[in-house]
């Protein structure tokens, strides 16, 4: 491990780890350097296998933490292993869904019927993205057997991968500057595929994929996507797959599916015979889709599920119902 290497890393970052923090993290680094050496891997070379295990480690001794795994991720950048780095992203992505998915059943459903869909259930931060789909898909099952279905659908959408509200709200600010809604959707949209133009030239990830040209081009063909555009009285969003470069050049159906999924919760039984998670789960991302409308308009909206990758579909697609008074304000202005 470069020890110094890494600590001018973290103290040269633009928000700069305090002090206290680097010393665990150059701690967390070296036992996973130690925990490697059996497999003849080093920091440089391990991958998302080890990364697993290693993790199945942290939490049989209640060592995993947010901080453990950010010490890694780092230092899979640092070294430029991007094996490791997406390794523990995909550890940490979504990781407090099921805790708040847990949160809006007691709201909507009440604690009783909360308590009953979750007994039993353990979702550990830095669970392996393979073991995950069973504890959806036993969720699932439980909410469809012992809440009413409209519960179900409300505490998915409001779960909406546990972002908050207020993390969208300059979508407000740029809405009320906008003389409506298809102005505010023009610029929306110039904002995102800049943003991925961005991540090509400078080759760096938007999230967790690489941005080429050719996935520039497939999503400026496709205005429902990223960004959502307005037909009628409704938004229409697709998401961005996953995995666009690899989704692209996918010819086998149930593969580019899987690359479609952004999902860590379910996106492995796509390719597993053995085990499905209903649709239904999808309604989570639905929720997240239609946040930054909700805080752009200022109030509640409805979305509704369209296509997902997990009944079928190549891609996910959902629609966002407008208010009267912001269609009405474009058709007549």
């Amino acid at each position: 491990m470069d020890r110094e290497g890494y600590r001018k890393y973290l103290t040269d970052r633009e928000q700069p780890v305090p002090e206290e923090k680097i010393g665990l993290a150059i701690e967390m680094v070296e036992r996973f350097e130690e925990f490697i050496k059996e497999s003849k891997k080093t920091l440089e070379t391990v991958t998302s296998s080890e990364v697993n295990k290693f993790s199945k480690t942290l939490i049989e001794e209640k060592i995993n933490t947010y901080d453990s795994y950010v010490a890694l991720s780092r230092y899979g950048y640092f070294v430029k292993n991007l094996d490791l780095y997406l390794a523990v992203l995909e550890l940490l992505d979504g990781a407090e869904v099921m805790d708040v998915l847990r949160e809006r059943l007691g709201e909507t459903a009440g604690e009783a019927k909360r308590d009953e869909v979750f007994e039993g259930i353990d979702a550990p931060l830095g669970l392996p993205s393979a073991e995950k789909p069973q504890i959806t898909k036993a969720v699932l099952d439980r909410m469809k057997a012992l809440v009413d279905p409209e519960d179900c659908k409300k505490a998915l959408v409001e779960t909406a991968h546990g972002i908050p509200k207020e993390w969208y709200k300059q979508e407000r600010e740029k809405f009320i500057a906008a003389k409506d809604i298809d102005e505010y959707i023009v610029k929306k949209r110039e904002n995102a595929i800049a943003e991925l133009e961005k991540h090509r030239d400078e080759g760096t990830l938007f999230y967790n994929q690489e941005i080429t040209n050719e996935v520039v081009e497939f999503v400026k063909s496709r205005p429902d996507m990223l960004s959502g555009m307005r037909d009628g009285d409704k938004i229409v969003h697709t998401k961005i797959p996953y995995l666009t470069k690899e989704y692209l050049a996918e010819t086998d159906e149930r593969k580019k599916r899987y690359y479609a999924c952004h999902c860590a919760w379910a996106r492995e039984t796509i390719m597993d015979d053995e085990l499905d998670v209903p649709s239904s789960f999808c309604y989570c991302s639905g929720g997240f889709t239609k946040q930054p409308w909700e805080v752009a308009l200022d109030q509640s909206l409805e979305v509704t599920m369209v296509k997902s990758v997990l009944r079928g579909d190549l891609e996910c697609t959902f629609t966002i119902p407008l208010p009267k008074e912001v269609v009405d304000k474009v058709e007549y202005s």
